[in-house]
Parts: C-alpha cells; structure tokens; sequence
C-alpha cells in the first residue's frame, strides 16, 4: 500500500514559517529610564503607569535585616562574613 498524501520538507518549512520567535516588546521607565516588559511594574523603582505598587527601598531593607538575622543565627558576623573565632579551629 503507497503512502497517500506525503510530507516533503518544503511543505513542512512552509506550514512552520511564521513559528520563529521576536524578542520581548520593553517599555522604557520615564523616572529611571530603565526597561520593562509591557504591562508589568519595574523592578528597580516598583512603579507602573505612574502609581507606586511595591515600595522597593522598603523590601530591600527587609532583604538585608533578614540576611543579618540568619547570619546571627547562624553564629556569624553579620558585617564582615566572617565566622567567628569560636566556631573556626585554632591552627597553631
């Protein structure tokens, strides 16, 4: 039994031809002038259309007094990431 209808490459080329990818359409920030994807808030200053959405100097500050309090926990300096004397070996 023959094969009825056959698949060429340039058939398939064809069909596929508006498949390739465009990059991500970015708007620019009037404030920071730094780009962002469309419709989304900045990153860097938590702004969209204007409007402040997330306070981002506050959730930075969280990030750091987070950070420290793990190092604390964890027995360790929280400004210069060094382990403290106690936890190290003495190498004499």
């Amino acid at each position: 039994m023959s094969i009825r209808m056959r698949h060429t490459h340039g058939h398939t080329r064809n069909r596929r031809a508006h498949h390739s990818l465009t990059g991500p359409r970015l708007s620019t920030d009037k404030d920071s002038n730094t780009t962002h994807m469309r419709h989304r808030m900045c990153m860097e200053t938590g702004m969209y259309r204007g409007r402040v959405i997330v306070d981002m100097q506050a959730k930075a500050l969280k990030k750091m007094e987070r950070a420290q309090r793990k190092q604390q926990a964890r027995g360790l300096e929280a400004d210069s990431g060094q382990t403290s004397e106690a936890a190290t070996p003495a190498t004499s």
